[in-house]
């Protein structure tokens, strides 16, 4: 079945999280997730007044990283959630983006990310021997100091890369394209996970506003922060990374951004559901007023994709 999810960036004053999040649970959203992106706040704070905000969608980060996370703490953050939650988190892991300026080895994602899924997982699950891998290690004897709610929790992947897509396809539960809203990436996508029943995401920038031009404008700005992160990443295209915002082609907005009135951001979804997305992910910052973009993918956006 097909889902949707909303992606709410770390920029929010307490509070703003479950008011949002409260709304796309009334409006049958199943996922609602808070980015980690560097020099936000973290995900774990907005995620557990999401929490106590909800009672129905899964929640989870989108995603930490084991290069500023040990994956130690990765296994207590994601025990956490689950117990405010009841048992909805799920937990995303992603190499990470702008850590370049924290001067990080950021150069065997692939192994980093492994590691850590291996030393949560052991964690959750309540094992003790231990692990000695290339990155990182636990020492035999030692466990959680309390109890989890479950002793595994689905994982979400969020990863371009051909590699990390492999190990998704035999690890996780989800792949997420972050930053991805062209069908022909969608499409590359599922035909690298193969057989796998691993679920793939698409999430990107959203602007959603009754002035289509207005939504688009803002829309060029916000992507224009993200395209020297993801552009490179896209096989299917070939894209400036530098171009200014103003200069954005539509053709370009479309590919990495669902941006405009309603109904173009219906169509926009529709397309990469027939693509090969099993969820469809929508962004920050939502509209060029957040509250009101949120208010109208409840009303106008949500009702369309779901159908009578």
């Amino acid at each position: 079945m097909s889902e949707l999810g909303l992606g709410l960036q770390g920029d929010k004053a307490p509070g703003a999280y479950g008011v949002l999040a409260h709304r796309a649970e009334e409006a049958g959203f199943d996922v609602v997730t808070v980015f980690n992106d560097l020099f936000f706040q973290p995900a774990l704070p907005p995620l557990l007044e999401i929490a106590r905000a909800t009672e129905r969608v899964r929640l989870g980060p989108s995603a930490l990283n084991p290069f500023t996370t040990h994956p130690v703490e990765i296994a207590g953050q994601i025990a956490a959630l689950d117990a405010a939650s009841g048992g909805r988190a799920f937990l995303g892991l992603a190499a990470g983006a702008w850590l370049d300026r924290l001067g990080l080895d950021t150069s065997r994602p692939l192994t980093a990310i492994r590691e850590a899924w291996e030393i949560v997982s052991r964690l959750l699950a309540g094992d003790e021997s231990g692990f000695d891998g290339e990155l990182f290690h636990l020492a035999a004897g030692n466990r959680l100091a309390y109890e989890p709610v479950r002793r595994s929790v689905p994982l979400l992947v969020g990863t371009w890369s051909p590699r990390l897509t492999a190990f998704a396809a035999e690890e996780a539960d989800e792949l997420k394209l972050g930053g991805c809203a062209n069908p022909a990436m969608v499409a590359l996508a599922r035909e690298r996970l193969g057989d796998s029943d691993t679920r793939l995401v698409a999430g990107a920038v959203t602007v959603v506003d009754d002035d289509d031009a207005a939504a688009r404008a803002h829309a060029r700005q916000q992507v224009a922060l993200y395209l020297p992160v993801v552009a490179g990443r896209d096989p299917t295209v070939d894209v400036d990374p530098d171009v200014p915002a103003d200069e954005i082609p539509d053709e370009v907005l479309d590919l990495f951004a669902f941006a405009g009135e309603p109904a173009r951001i219906v169509e926009h979804a529709r397309r990469l559901f027939e693509a090969g997305a099993d969820r469809v992910e929508f962004g920050t910052p939502h509209g060029v007023d957040e509250a009101r973009g949120v208010e109208l993918l409840a009303t106008r956006v949500a009702p369309a994709l779901r159908g009578p």
